[in-house]
């Protein structure tokens, strides 16, 4: 079944690979957030929300992006023993079992974010209690506006990324971790939540969203840096 395809350009339309449009979709969508974050007077809840959906649609196209791939290595790479064969139902065995993990994962983050804004607080972890008092506080358009806006960044950085892969030859194991990387930034918001809440302040939220913007595009340099191998 063949995959369907995501590519943002119109036809004929080529990419300028020695620019990294990439990392500059990703630093769009994290300005578009913080900007409704001041303007809307948003507090830790909804951007957690849409941090969530980030996170979730970083996965949805690096399951793609596996899929797509066209030559990869699987050195230290394996699977009950054995090392993951480089053949087709070695990256689709592999795609699929990241994308089942992952995806629980992001259920129990799913969860706990929901059980924090509509469960109240009393019994909640500082972190969920901090949630819990930006559950009503937000216009449904913007957040669906904000989480859109990191849909579409992410879009064109697969684009650039499918593009990379296809000059390149890069690991499959390592190709298959790196996006556990990127939820860093949400983890710890979810555990520190509830002191940063206590702060208060639009400084410190503002500290925060900065802070979160430095490591999506820090990571996002890594994950370049790493998987730029040349075909052997």
């Amino acid at each position: 079944m063949p995959l369907p395809n995501l590519n943002p350009l119109p036809p004929g339309v080529s990419v300028d690979k020695k620019g990294d449009f990439s990392g500059f979709s990703i630093l769009a969508g994290n300005a578009f957030t913080i900007v409704l974050a001041m303007t809307q007077g948003w507090d830790l809840g909804p951007l957690l929300v849409i941090y969530w959906a980030q996170s979730v649609t970083i996965g949805v196209f690096h399951v793609f992006r596996m899929l797509k791939l066209r030559q990869f290595c699987t050195e230290g790479f394996t699977s009950n023993g054995q090392r993951v064969p480089e053949t087709e139902r070695g990256k689709r065995s592999t795609a699929l079992f990241f994308a089942i993990h992952y995806g629980f994962f992001h259920f129990g983050y799913a969860i706990f974010l929901l059980s924090g804004m509509f469960g109240g607080s009393d019994e909640l972890p500082e972190g969920a209690a901090a949630v819990s008092k930006g559950g009503g506080d937000f216009d449904l358009i913007w957040l669906v506006l904000g989480i859109l806006g990191f849909v579409v960044s992410h879009w064109f950085s697969f684009f650039r990324n499918v593009s990379s892969d296809i000059e390149r030859r890069p690991n499959l194991g390592v190709m298959m971790f790196l996006p556990y990387l990127r939820i860093i930034p949400m983890h710890l918001t979810i555990v520190l939540g509830g002191a940063m809440d206590a702060g208060g302040g639009w400084m410190v939220l503002l500290l925060f969203l900065l802070l979160k913007t430095g490591a999506d595009y820090g990571f996002h340099i890594v994950e370049h840096r790493v998987l730029q191998k040349k075909k052997g």
